[in-house]
């Protein structure tokens, strides 16, 4: 299955599909999906851009509308990073900002025939969107979350990996070979040599990333690569093909 109409996306973190290109698209299909990225802007230690979640998302995103039929939207770029609020260049908006924004673009796609919305999160602070999602599913929305959990873990294993979900935490081998891979030139010096490990963070919605690294940085970035941002993002495409098909599934009606 292959999409249509997103090769100039790829270019750039908007989509610049026309309405015509939209059109198009769906009349080709029984269904209409939307995917929606949500990133962030908050600090990603010294050598990886505050944008960081923003990209991997969209990476994320274009790689889905390169293989499958999905309506491409521009990313949400300032979500839930109050947990690094103690660096210099962090933005937030709240949880219930976030919540109500994904749910009018899910209102606003339906009342224009896009029935199903995938929310793309780059960020794993953005709690609320399972809230959003689960929500929206009880009203009998059609919505769905990606990448799970068990989503990054297959893509990890197949990547080649080395650090586990828990250990890459923030700025390491996953988000450092994704942007190796997609958006070189926007990393600096310094990844090779900024491993931190910090397993155990019980407290960390009451302290806050400062509360267990001075960096800004747990994981283990100098293991990250091109190589295994180009399978990671391969990995992660073939997984969406369920949620694809689930969305897309007549009994969804």
């Amino acid at each position: 299955m292959s999409g249509s109409g997103i090769g100039s996306a790829a270019y750039g973190l908007v989509p610049t599909d026309t309405t015509e290109d939209v059109r198009t698209r769906g009349a080709g299909v029984s269904t209409q999906v939307a995917v929606l990225p949500v990133g962030s802007f908050e600090q990603h230690g010294a050598y990886l851009p505050l944008a960081t979640d923003t990209l991997v998302a969209c990476a994320v995103a274009r790689e889905i509308a390169t293989a499958y039929p999905v309506h491409l939207l521009p990313p949400v770029t300032i979500s839930c990073s109050h947990e690094h609020a103690a660096w210099p260049g962090t933005v937030s908006i709240s949880a219930v900002t976030l919540h109500s924004v994904v749910r009018d673009i899910a209102a606003s796609l339906r009342r224009s025939g896009v029935e199903a919305l995938v929310v793309v999160n780059g960020h794993g602070g953005n709690y609320v969107l399972g809230n959003v999602v689960q929500e929206a599913s009880a009203r009998g929305e059609r919505m769905a979350l990606f990448p799970a959990a068990e989503d990054w873990e297959a893509a990890r294993e197949e990547a080649g990996v080395v650090t586990s979900l828990l250990t890459d935490m923030h700025a390491g081998e996953i988000e450092t070979s994704i942007l190796l891979h997609t958006h070189p030139e926007s990393l600096r010096p310094g990844y090779e040599t900024s491993d931190f490990v910090a397993d155990d963070r019980r407290h960390l919605l009451t302290l806050g990333m400062s509360g267990y690294t001075d960096s800004g940085v747990i994981g283990r970035p100098s293991l990250g690569s091109a190589e295994k941002g180009k399978a990671l993002l391969e990995s992660l495409a073939a997984s969406f093909g369920t949620y694809f098909s689930m969305l897309t599934a007549a009994e969804a009606e």
